[in-house]
C-alpha cells in the first residue's frame, strides 16, 4: 500500500476516533491508528545508507559518513494521532504509549490554547504530539512532561475549574449566533439544519416531513386541530 493511501486510511481513523464514544471502539480504533502510523512511517523512512566495503579508502568512508548530514536541516516526524486521558477538576492528564524516550530529549510548546510535544531519536525515529486547539484555556507555565519506561504522562493544568467535554476544542453548533436576533426564525432554521445534519435516518424523516408540512400549511392546520 502506498503512503498516500496509508495517509488517507490514517485521517479516517482519526475522523472515526473523534466520532466514537464506546470504549472498546476507542481502544480498537487507538490500536488500528498506531498500526497503520507505524506502516506509514516505515514507508515514507528514508533507505538505510550501504554499508561501505572493506578495504575502501578512508576518504570514501568519511564521505559516506557525513553523507546524511543534510536531514538535520530539516527534521520529520511521525505524528502520534492516539493517546489517552482523563481529568479532575484542575488538571488534565494525557497519556502517550511509546517506549524508549528520553526525558532530555523531549521538546514541549505549551500555549493558552494549543500542546506541542516533539520526541527526538527514539529508536531512530522522532515522534510528535500536538493539539492545535485545546477545548478550553490551561496555564502553560504549570504544565509540565513525565517520561516513564513504557508512556509519556503530559500534564495540563486547567486555567478554570471544571469538566472538560473533549480535549479539542469544537464549535457549539446548536447556539444560535447573535447575529441572527433581527431574524429569530434564521437561527431556528440554522439549529434544524445541523440537527438534520448530524442526525440519524429517523430524525431527518421527521425534520424533513416538518419541513413539508411547513412549506404546504399543513402545520397550522394540525395546531388548529388539536384540543
Amino acid at each position: 500500500m502506498s503512503a498516500d493511501e496509508l495517509r488517507l486510511d490514517l485521517e479516517e481513523l482519526r475522523r472515526l476516533e473523534g466520532l466514537a464514544k464506546r470504549p472498546r471502539v476507542l481502544s480498537a480504533l487507538a490500536n488500528e491508528i498506531r498500526a497503520v502510523d507505524a506502516k506509514l512511517a516505515k514507508a515514507t523512512s528514508p533507505p538505510a545508507p550501504q554499508a561501505v566495503a572493506a578495504g575502501s579508502p578512508p576518504v570514501v568512508a568519511a564521505a559516506a559518513a557525513a553523507a546524511p548530514a543534510p536531514a538535520a536541516a530539516g527534521v520529520s516526524y511521525v505524528t502520534l494521532g492516539s493517546f489517552s486521558w482523563d481529568q479532575d477538576a484542575e488538571k488534565i492528564k494525557i497519556y502517550v504509549f511509546l517506549e524508549g524516550v528520553e526525558q532530555d530529549k523531549v521538546e514541549t510548546t505549551f500555549k493558552p490554547m494549543s500542546v506541542d510535544i516533539k520526541f527526538h531519536d527514539v529508536n531512530g525515529k522522532n515522534y510528535r504530539c500536538a493539539i492545535p486547539k485545546l477545548h478550553k484555556e490551561i496555564v502553560p507555565e504549570k504544565c509540565k512532561v513525565l517520561v516513564k519506561p513504557t508512556k509519556i504522562i503530559v500534564t495540563l493544568h486547567k486555567a478554570s475549574k471544571g469538566n472538560w467535554l473533549d480535549l479539542h476544542f469544537k464549535e457549539d453548533k446548536f447556539k444560535p449566533s447573535m447575529d441572527k436576533e433581527k431574524d429569530p426564525m434564521s437561527g431556528i432554521m440554522d439549529l434544524m439544519k445541523n440537527m438534520y445534519e448530524e442526525g440519524d435516518e429517523d430524525m431527518k424523516r421527521t425534520i424533513a416531513k416538518a419541513w413539508s408540512d411547513a412549506r404546504s400549511g399543513k402545520t397550522a392546520d394540525s395546531v388548529r386541530g388539536l384540543p
